[in-house]
């Protein structure tokens, strides 16, 4: 009986292998069912990542402006208001809470 299943034997190996590599292409962590799990993350990701982009670039602006080469007299200005909390009395001073991070 033995000598009988034991042709089956590859068969099954055969057969586990197609059903878990199967299985895997379905259901895994890039099978055919996670593809819009994946899309969705991508375009999140995106968005983030173009708003980073807008974000240095904003920051490199100001850096530039701030640099010994290029000094911008209204960004100098802003800064030393923000940083030592004066105000030019002709000034318009809106306060707003601080954003809570």
């Amino acid at each position: 009986m033995l000598a009988r299943l034991s042709t089956y034997i590859p068969t099954a190996i055969l057969a586990g292998l197609i059903f878990y590599f199967g299985f895997n292409a379905l259901t895994g962590d890039r099978g055919i069912l996670t593809t819009r799990q994946r899309e969705a993350t991508l375009a999140e990701d995106e968005a983030e990542l173009k708003a980073l982009r807008a974000e240095r670039a904003d920051l490199e602006l100001r850096a530039r402006l701030l640099g010994d080469n290029d000094l911008s007299r209204d960004l100098l200005e802003e800064r030393a208001h923000v940083l030592l909390g004066f105000a030019d009395p002709r000034d318009y001073v809106i306060r707003t809470p601080a954003p809570a991070h």
